[in-house]
């Protein structure tokens, strides 16, 4: 099988504001039922949060530095072994460790309630750059049960 290759990857343009190639791809993920406007007006009105909260630091930085973060270095894979199956732990590519990172703090931002996405959405990137949040703690839980389960890193292959 030759390179993995998404649409998306091919004909990802970088976002109109920012000219960032992150920032448009977090926005296609954001976006729900082709509505991209509206998942462009959640992330900008989160980013002009960010800067109005942090005003000495730069939003689309703060905003990459969140996503860093995130990012996974292992995950678990599930392999199965003589009719066993077991939960490997093996390293994460870098293009699914953007990816994971993106999908986890989306879905943290959606997790809460009673704020609009734009406002939960800030709350989410700046604590994750904080290194906190639900996200963060969804990267730990990973981190800790690859940890638990080094046992079966031979499974590795």
């Amino acid at each position: 099988m030759a390179g993995k290759k998404t649409a998306s990857e091919a004909t990802l343009r970088p976002d109109p504001k920012f000219q960032s190639l992150l920032a448009s791809k977090f926005i296609n993920c954001l976006m729900w039922c082709g509505k991209k406007a509206t998942a462009q007006r959640i992330f900008y009105d989160a980013i002009d949060l960010i800067r109005k909260r942090m005003p000495d630091a730069d939003p689309i930085e703060l905003f990459t530095q969140a996503v860093d973060n995130v990012k996974p270095p292992v995950e678990l894979r599930s392999r199965r072994v003589g009719g066993a199956t077991y939960q490997v732990p093996m390293q994460v590519n870098p293009k699914r460790k953007q990816a994971l990172a993106i999908r986890w703090i989306i879905q943290a931002a959606r997790n809460k309630t009673g704020k609009p996405m734009a406002m939960r959405l800030a709350d989410e990137l700046l604590s994750a750059y904080r290194r906190e949040g639900e996200a963060m703690a969804k990267r730990e839980t990973t981190i800790k049960m690859a940890d638990a389960n080094k046992a079966f890193a031979h499974f590795a292959w």
